[in-house]
């Protein structure tokens, strides 16, 4: 061993040298592999190489070897880099109560590279940023960033979007200091969604407000993201949110006043004072963390929009309502064609829970919608206020994922975890989330990870079911703490200043609950609140002149010079010209579109969706035509020179649930617009029962939110099975009520081109209401469905109608039948042959079910001094259909001594049977009873006097 302090390599030249550096690669490896001689003088003197100078290196012989193994080095060094990209955040200090453990695929002993390694390889190997001088400053640089209290998770992403992420991310734009002014500003926001909660829970001992404690990093969030989007000109800010940290949202986000929120605890009364803030509460009201609001905010010399929408319990249903909200401030629908949509003009951010996320499908049913032509809102930005516990449940018991966020890489969401006990961390997440979705108009999410700090809710005890995680959670400080903590050390605010602002918010606070009104809000009973709403709409003229309609119907003949329509779709549409040219019947599908394109004329826009509707199911409608021979679309409904609206149809995907939803909330925000949903049959319309029960149902009792929704729900007893004879109409008129909609079985096309003109009309007003329709399926091409022109120019909407031929001889009638829909045709057909047969008997077809038309059916039974018995008709079994709505109201209008008798299938589980030749007899055994004299009823209740 040289031991006399002169370099011992400096007279080795050549392959000499080239051998002593592969035996130094051996040793960087493991030094027991190398000769003992070598292992002492490597440990004194170190790399060979290092010891001479540029010209030595020049001038020694490398051999092969040496080379392949700095290449393998290089490699090594590469993919180090590219999986801590990968990979930093799963050792990103993201967790508020526990470090992530270490990754192995993050050490440079799992590449068998050293530091010394690292060095000699130039920086731009590694990362591009002039800070960094060489390879292990760039290795060092990325594990801080995609380590840190930000966790990336992007490499699921196409490579475009990857590479300016990167770009973004290693800039350091994303670790960049903010000022601090913006420090005081991050604390002050803080201090207030803390103190807010602990006054909450220090004055109202006990009442639920489902506190944000643990995640108060949500409250500047959301005002950064309303801040950006003021900036960058977005008029709308559009948010869906849960129970959890809704009130301080509220409070701090859409600026509703401290006394609104403890009046609400007190039941005292309040006063909006306030005309850029709109609150939502409708006649019977909603639970205070279910409650919207909209507030219209200046933010420096920009103004925006910020709505909060109206939430029920099922957590992440309000979510698909926003984006079709959204989706609504977004286009312009004033012109012929589709809608004009421009992304910039609204924002949707949906913040979600951790649980949920991964619980509800309505998440990836938005997910999966998210860039198609028909919902796309230009991207949504996605935060999951992540308690890491759902209720009791914990992350190992609710999902099968690391991160609740992982499922939104199927659909190349780009995540970004963030440590809620970072504040300023959370911001720049803010800042580049957003400039990815205005860049890109692509989803991107925030997985905004804390804690719960109480229980589910101020009444809920964790600590008897996570015992393990709330011992860390009392021993951790709030995040408001530790970010004073770190503001004081950095020196970036003074103790003094400190207390100063903590003294105002709670002073503050303290005065806002001293000048609540102690009158109490006056209580309002059920049946004031139904004398609110009366039932008759208002009359309207839906009648369309003879030559508008003779007009209207050429135009959509129509077709581009060169389109090939399919042959024999071509001569089908062809009939409806001989239609209306020679005194033959409208069907369903043709009545349909003269009263889309009529709607058009009055200047109404008009939207359609649903999983074939640009077709029909059915065949029937062909309002989008496909050339033959090249595939190009074209609907003659956006050409129409007469039409002075948008008309959007789209065929949507395979979703009940989040595509009604999304309806809904675009019929909220453009109340202007006749939206349409069709369920592809109504059976599957219960895919989406939590939109019809939380929303389109109660919407306007529970919030003031008032719908024009239409919903066409294919209906009729047709021998295809339980699946696909029944849309549950019990269901529909069991939820009404205080005429919160309209239920209607129509049994001629005359009368649904009517009831669509009549919904068209009342859009807008104080007297819309959302439109349930059981739509026909056979009715569709039956020629006794059909109508006349002259019903469609000099007609209306008939509530009941009297089947033609019956009833002349009134002393005559013993029996009066009433049924609705498709059955109500078949019964007619029946007698249509030999109506002088029946002289005992009467027949009524109900076409609109709810409000019930007392007053026209009352009519008909005046006219029968000699009635003896009223039979309900109906295809559904007894526990099933109209029956057990039927009942009561016919019992309460029927003469005295008159039975009410109920005539159809017996209580069934299963909807239908099965076997078609079993649903044919049925059938018939139905239609025999409810026409043959002699035939005693199954069911005899008598009135009750």
């Amino acid at each position: 061993m040289n031991n006399n302090g002169v370099n011992p390599w400096a007279d080795v030249k050549g392959p000499n040298m080239g051998y002593i550096l592969e035996q130094y690669d051996l040793y960087s490896q493991d030094p027991s592999l190398v000769d003992k001689s070598f292992k002492e003088l490597f440990d004194v003197w170190g790399n060979p190489e290092a010891m001479m100078d540029n010209e030595e290196q020049s001038s020694n012989h490398i051999s092969m070897n040496v080379l392949l193994n700095k290449m393998r080095k290089l490699v090594s060094a590469v993919t180090l880099a590219e999986n801590i990209r990968a990979y930093g955040h799963l050792e990103a200090d993201i967790f508020p109560l526990e470090k992530q453990p270490s990754n192995e695929l993050l050490n440079l002993t799992s590449y068998k590279l050293t530091e010394e390694d690292l060095k000699e390889i130039p920086a731009e190997f590694i990362c591009n940023n002039n800070s960094v001088k060489n390879g292990l400053e760039a290795i060092n640089y990325l594990k801080e960033i995609y380590t840190s209290t930000i966790g990336f998770d992007i490499d699921h992403m196409d490579i475009q979007e990857k590479d300016w992420l990167k770009n973004k991310i290693e800039s350091g734009n994303v670790s960049k200091e903010i000022t601090n002014a913006e420090k005081e500003a991050l604390f002050h926001s803080l201090l207030s969604a803390e103190g807010f909660e602990q006054f909450l829970g220090k004055t109202f001992v006990g009442q639920k407000r489902f506190s944000v404690e643990g995640l108060e990093s949500l409250v500047p969030v959301m005002n950064e993201v309303i801040n950006l989007s003021a900036k960058d000109d977005i008029e709308n800010v559009l948010i869906s949110m849960a129970h959890r940290g809704r009130l301080n949202v509220l409070t701090h986000v859409l600026e509703k006043p401290y006394e609104a929120i403890f009046s609400q605890f007190q039941h005292a009364k309040w006063e909006n004072a306030d005309p850029t803030l709109e609150m939502t509460e409708g006649a019977t009201g909603d639970v205070k963390y279910h409650l919207g609001a909209t507030k219209r905010k200046q933010v420096g010399d920009k103004k925006v929009t910020v709505s909060l929408a109206n939430n029920p319990s099922h957590l992440e249903i309000a979510g698909t309502v926003i984006e079709g909200s959204t989706r609504a401030a977004q286009e312009v629908r004033t012109e012929k064609g589709y809608p004009k949509q421009d992304v910039s003009k609204a924002i949707a951010v949906l913040v979600h829970g951790d649980a949920a996320f991964t619980g509800q499908g309505v998440v990836t049913e938005i997910l999966n919608y998210a860039n198609t032509k028909a919902y796309s809102t230009g991207g949504t930005i996605h935060i999951i206020a992540n308690n890491c516990i759902g209720f009791t449940t914990e992350p190992e018991d609710d999902r099968s994922t690391k991160h609740s966020s992982d499922i939104v890489k199927g659909f190349n969401v780009p995540i970004f975890h963030v440590n809620a006990d970072d504040p300023e961390a959370c911001l720049k997440v803010v800042q580049l989330a957003f400039e990815y979705r205005q860049t890109f108009h692509k989803d991107v999410l925030i997985n905004l990870i804390g804690y719960r700090r109480l229980g589910h809710n101020e009444m809920d005890e964790p600590r008897s079911t996570s015992p393990l995680m709330y011992k860390l959670v009392d021993n951790h400080q709030t995040i408001t703490a530790i970010y004073k903590e770190k503001l004081i050390n950095e020196r970036s605010l003074t103790d003094d200043k400190i207390n100063e602002m903590a003294n105002q918010v709670q002073h503050k606070l303290q005065r806002a609950y001293n000048h609540i009104n102690q009158e109490k809000e006056p209580i309002r009973t059920t049946q004031d609140r139904h004398e609110l709403y009366k039932s008759e709409l208002p009359k309207i003229d839906t009648s369309v002149s003879k030559e508008t309609l003779l007009t209207i119907n050429n135009a959509l003949l129509q077709w581009p010079e060169g389109f090939n329509v399919f042959g024999k779709l071509k001569k089908i549409l062809n009939r409806r010209k001989d239609a209306l040219e020679n005194n033959k019947k409208v069907d369903f599908g043709h009545a349909e579109t003269l009263a889309f394109a009529s709607i058009l004329k009055d200047g109404t826009p008009i939207r359609l969706t649903g999983q074939d509707s640009e077709r029909g199911t059915f065949s029937h409608r062909n309002i989008v035509l496909s050339d033959e021979k090249t595939g190009e679309k074209y609907s003659p409904l956006h050409q129409l020179s007469s039409a002075n609206a948008s008309f959007a149809v789209h065929n949507s995907t395979l979703s009940e649930a989040a595509i009604l939803g999304y309806e809904y909330g675009y019929n909220v925000f453009a109340k202007e617009t006749l939206v349409l949903w069709e369920a592809q049959f109504g059976d599957f319309a219960n895919g989406a029962q939590v939109i019809f029960d939380q929303f389109i149902s109660s919407g306007r009792e529970k919030w003031g939110q008032k719908s024009g929704l239409v919903m066409l729900l294919p209906h009729g007893y047709e021998g295809q099975g339980p699946e696909h004879s029944s849309a549950r109409l019990e269901r529909f008129l069991q939820l009404a009520a205080e005429n919160n909609w309209t239920v209607a079985n129509l049994s001629n096309s005359g009368n649904y081109f009517h009831i669509l003109r009549r919904q068209a009309a009342l859009l807008n007003t104080d007297d819309v209401r959302p439109l349930v329709i059981m739509s026909p399926k056979s009715l569709l091409r039956n020629a006794s469905a059909g109508v006349y022109l002259e019903d469609l120019t000099e007609g209306k909407f008939e509530q009941i109608i009297k089947e033609p031929g019956l009833g002349r001889n009134p002393d005559h009638v013993k029996r009066l039948v009433l049924s609705t829909g498709r059955l109500a045709v078949e019964l007619s057909d029946y007698v249509s042959e030999n109506k002088e047969a029946y002289d005992w008997l009467d027949m009524i077809r109900v076409e609109e079910l709810y409000p019930f038309p007392a007053e026209k059916i009352s009519e008909v039974l005046s006219n029968y001094k000699n009635l003896e018995e009223i039979i309900w008709t109906q295809e559904e079994p007894k526990n099933m259909g109209a029956w057990s709505y039927m009942e009561p109201r016919l019992l309460s209008i029927a003469p005295k001594d008159v039975a009410v008798r109920y005539n159809g299938r017996p209580d069934m589980a299963s909807p239908s049977e099965g076997d078609p030749l079993v649903h044919k007899e049925e059938q018939f055994r139905i239609i025999h009873q409810a026409i043959n004299e002699t035939v005693k009823q199954e069911t005899n209740v008598r009135k009750i006097s």
